[in-house]
């Protein structure tokens, strides 16, 4: 495995499946002390373009996030549709999805990973920037999410 895939080793994010945002924040918000904040959701189809498995996904998702420091905490509820989010949930139960690190040149970033066995799973558009699910269960117990901001 060639050395730093990430081209960073400062971690962001941890993502977390819940079944209920709302609950499931109160109760984050109790443990630490603080506000819950409010939840929206992630964009349409034609906003994200989001792609699930190579094909394209009307998949949304509601997101919560919790300010921890240098770390956020995102708790995603995913709608039916098909992604990353869903299946996770349906197969595994409530828990953590991802490690999420901002990196710089996503298309190079992607390819290093892929090369080493860690195939692209899901990728879209937020407001500022994107992401990509690298399916890393197999050597890190988790997936990794790249967020590179423009």
């Amino acid at each position: 495995m060639e050395n730093n895939l990430l081209g960073t080793n400062l971690m962001m994010q941890v993502g977390i499946l819940v079944h209920d945002i709302e609950k499931t924040g109160s109760d984050f918000a109790a443990v630490l002390g603080m506000e819950r904040p409010g939840w929206s959701w992630t964009g349409t189809l034609e906003q994200a373009q989001t792609e699930y498995r190579g094909k394209p996904s009307e998949a949304r998702a509601k997101l919560m996030f919790f300010s921890v420091g240098q770390c956020t905490i995102e708790l995603i509820e995913p709608d039916e549709h098909p992604s990353t989010w869903r299946e996770d949930l349906d197969k595994n139960g409530e828990g953590v999805h991802h490690l999420a690190f901002t990196i710089k040149g996503m298309k190079e970033v992607v390819a290093r990973f892929e090369a080493n066995g860690m195939k692209l799973i899901q990728k879209g558009e937020y407001t500022g920037g994107r992401y990509a699910y690298l399916d890393s269960n197999k050597q890190l117990k988790t997936l990794i999410e790249l967020l590179e901001n423009d």
